[in-house]
């Protein structure tokens, strides 16, 4: 995310490694180092590669800052010689990669790295931990898109990521990776991706009655309607509510560009077909049947099977 030096974000043992290849010259030779991992994640049959360009960002910023040098004399176990040689320090290697969003197997390289084998062990740790992260999301969400069968899918994941960089790059991840937009308004503005969402339970439980807080929002937002049902009872409440505020949309000549309902509990596939008659019955053949709530691509498939009526996850 953005243009951070990350110089330190490595293991200690890369560092301790470098002072001794500088010490004896005759060992820092030029070598190849390939980055590959051994099996695809959740028996998976490929992995899709994301993360390539924070790796450019990391190497075009790598460089010990004052501060750095200063922290690292404070551990006493580095020499001054080495550590006037780390105030100069830039990366003169090359590095060939697998351009992101592509499909990869494993034993075959994602990252390849030419350079002084010093240069090549700093870059080690901080490689594998950009490239293993977003791959994975992004490897996560293509099977997920893949179960959706061209229906969109959205993120959601941040308030569930392990800190803000780990939900902030998994939203580009996924982005790469087939998702149609993030809830993250932070990814939207750094990496240019549409950002969606509709409203919480707490919205709804917010005002006196269920139709007020539909109305409310949709008198807000009405070319991007979509109303969550299932708060009280999705289909003796939520979706009648959902249809009356649609209906005065309509008589009151709003256009229902796009419009719908979003399912977060119950039997997903059995609430989307009875929803689905209900809106047709009404006249709303074109609103939008979302769903949530702990979605995977094993779920997704498994309604898809049972004949459900959503299109967008």
């Amino acid at each position: 995310m953005g243009k951070q030096n990350l110089t330190l974000m490595t293991d200690l043992y890369e560092l301790t490694m470098m002072q001794g290849y500088f010490r004896n010259k005759d060992r820092n030779e030029t070598v190849i180092f390939d980055a590959f991992y051994r099996n695809n994640p959740m028996d998976s049959g490929y992995s899709i590669c994301a993360g390539l360009e924070q790796v450019i960002d990391y190497i075009n910023n790598l460089h010990f800052e004052d501060d750095d040098i200063a922290y690292l004399r404070s551990l006493g176990i580095f020499g001054e010689d080495f550590l006037k040689y780390l105030r100069d320090f830039h990366f003169s290697g090359d590095i060939y990669a697998i351009p992101e969003g592509s499909i990869m197997f494993p034993r075959e390289p994602m990252i390849k790295v030419i350079a002084p084998i010093m240069e090549a062990q700093l870059v080690e740790t901080a490689i594998l931990n950009i490239i293993n992260h977003q791959s994975l999301i992004a490897t996560k969400t293509s099977r997920v898109c893949f179960a959706a069968r061209g229906d969109g899918i959205m993120e959601f994941g941040l308030r569930r990521a392990q800190g803000p960089d780990a939900g902030t790059l998994g939203a580009r991840a996924a982005m790469i990776g087939g998702c149609v937009g993030t809830s993250n308004v932070l990814a939207g503005q750094l990496f240019d991706v549409p950002v969606k969402g509709t409203h919480a339970h707490s919205w709804i439980m917010s005002f006196p009655d269920e139709y007020t807080a539909f109305k409310t929002y949709a008198d807000m937002y009405p070319s991007a309607c979509i109303l969550l049902v299932d708060t009280y009872d999705t289909l003796k409440s939520g979706v009648p509510n959902a249809i009356r505020v649609f209906t005065e949309m309509r008589e009151a000549g709003i256009p229902l560009t796009f419009y719908g309902i979003r399912l977060d509990s119950g039997d997903l596939a059995y609430l989307s077909k009875k929803a689905r008659k209900m809106l047709d019955e009404a006249g709303f053949p074109d609103a939008v049947i979302s769903a949530s709530n702990d979605l995977d691509e094993y779920l997704i498939d498994s309604l898809k099977v049972q004949g459900c009526k959503i299109t967008s996850w």
